[in-house]
């Protein structure tokens, strides 16, 4: 009774922790969100989005199946699962350094000592040697008792950083699914330029058919069949950078799907539209973005580490205790491991206090400090980098919008003087010339409201990964 009252203080020491504890983000000075965002288009909805597979807004199964591919076998996305796994471990062994430590050994010593004679002389004389053995079983154990939380904060310090691990492993996959839409949105844009790029030149080819037609007759110069092969040379050298763009975004794909380039290009090559954003955008609020963004969680649970690794650094000022306890068994011959009158036991308690460090401990923990203020100021630089990456997304998409728009009017303005000229020529008050120049401003603006298609659905895809969507919980 009286041994377990005199560790009653030793108990109230060990429930002491040093150091600030984290009181969240809020310490960090972060800057508060404003209630909605200011950017919002019409074709934006106050509900919250979808986290996981919001790909599938879009409604093409072959992003469907490239998706999944990617967050299945990405070099990127298992670097950080990797990460993830020793900081799960760096827990593991931070506990158990909590805990005493043992170790068991066993010892046989031989030992010839000549000119001692101690009865057991393999001589005569005095000047004979000594053989000795000896055998032992032993085991010793030693612990340090916690006194004030320096490994406390170290596992501590230890769960945080899991958590941060776990948001870079959301993060990958964050932006590894934004990057699989984009090039995949390129690809099809591309695919969709060269067709129309091919109309373009076969229209430039017939034109210059036509007129070198009319050269002959005497009602057209060189100057315009010149001039018109140029065109045609010029549509054809257009073709030549748009194969070698599609394939860079054929290889792209691959080697984000964890395959060689030209692994997907059966899947891929056929040429098909560019997917289209839904009618409606859902993008929440700024609180929940904050909440949901894996970079900011990441920040966060770093600077919870780092607030803990002050503890840490604090604990390291104060006096140490452990204990070491030694028990062994053995003797002169292999039986005495056996008996138990031969066992031998030593317990050694030990203070250590290192007090006269010149400062040593000040200042690691001046450097902890350090480490906590720049964990503070970069989770606040985080969250305003959120904020800022979803309103220009949130702007571009409704500028990108507009563009559409109008590039889809002038487009039908385009299909009707093509048709109108189409009725010139059938009645006899136009020329073939005049039709196909028709047709061409036609597939120039087919182009542009091709190419502005695509940016609007990259920008689409750009606003999914400033909101943070695109992961699952590990």
């Amino acid at each position: 009774m009286r041994n377990a009252l005199a560790l009653l203080p030793l108990a109230a020491l060990a429930a002491c922790t040093v150091g600030p504890n984290y009181a969240g983000p809020a310490s960090a000075g972060a800057a508060k969100p404003p209630a909605n965002f200011v950017r919002v288009a019409d074709a934006t909805a106050p509900a919250a989005p979808t986290v996981a597979l919001w790909w599938t807004g879009l409604g093409d199964a072959t992003l469907d199946e490239l998706e999944r591919r990617a967050l299945a076998a990405n070099p990127n996305v298992q670097i950080a699962e990797a990460r993830l796994k020793q900081a799960r471990a760096s827990l593991r062994l931070e506990r158990a350094n909590e805990l005493p430590s043992g170790n068991a050994q066993a010892t046989y010593l031989h030992a010839q000592l000549p000119g001692i004679n101690l009865g057991q002389s393999s001589g005569g004389g005095g000047g004979g040697s000594t053989s000795l053995d000896f055998y032992n079983l032993g085991f010793d154990a030693s612990w340090e008792i916690d006194l004030f939380g320096g490994q406390r904060r170290k596992i501590e310090a230890a769960r945080a950083s899991i958590g941060a691990a776990e948001a870079n492993v959301a993060d990958a996959q964050v932006s590894l699914t934004a990057e699989v839409a984009q090039n995949y949105v390129n690809l099809r844009d591309r695919q969709q330029r060269i067709v129309l790029a091919q109309e373009a030149a076969a229209q430039q080819r017939e034109l210059l058919r036509l007129t070198e037609q009319r050269y002959g007759a005497g009602t057209a110069s060189a100057l315009d069949v010149e001039r018109l092969r140029g065109l045609v040379e010029q549509s054809d050298a257009a073709i030549l950078p748009l194969n070698a763009e599609r394939d860079a975004y054929l290889n792209a794909l691959a080697t984000l799907a964890g395959e060689a380039p030209g692994a997907l290009d059966t899947l891929l090559s056929p040429a098909r539209a560019v997917p289209l954003p839904p009618a409606e955008v859902a993008v929440g609020d700024p609180a929940a973005l904050l909440q949901r963004r894996p970079d900011i969680r990441a920040a966060e649970r770093q600077l919870a580490a780092a607030t803990a690794k002050i503890g840490a650094a604090e604990a390291a000022k104060f006096p140490r205790i452990s204990f070491m306890g030694l028990i062994g068994i053995g003797g002169s011959k292999p039986g005495d491991i056996f008996d138990l009158d031969k066992i031998s036991a030593l317990a050694a308690p030990q203070l250590s206090w290192n007090f006269l460090d010149f400062g040593r401990n000040a200042a690691r923990v001046g450097q902890a400090e350090g480490a906590r203020d720049e964990a503070a100021a970069q989770y606040r630089g985080a969250v305003l980098n959120a904020l800022k990456d979803a309103e220009d997304s949130l702007s571009r998409y409704a500028a990108r919008r507009q563009t559409v728009a109008n590039a889809a009017r002038s487009l039908a303005t385009a299909e009707r003087s093509a048709k109108l000229m189409r009725q010139r020529f059938d009645a006899g008050t136009a020329t073939m010339i005049d039709v196909l120049d028709a047709e061409r401003q036609r597939t120039s603006a087919q182009q542009t409201l091709s190419q502005s298609t695509a940016a609007m659905t990259a920008d689409y895809v750009a606003i999914q990964k400033a909101l943070g969507l695109g992961w699952a919980a590990p």
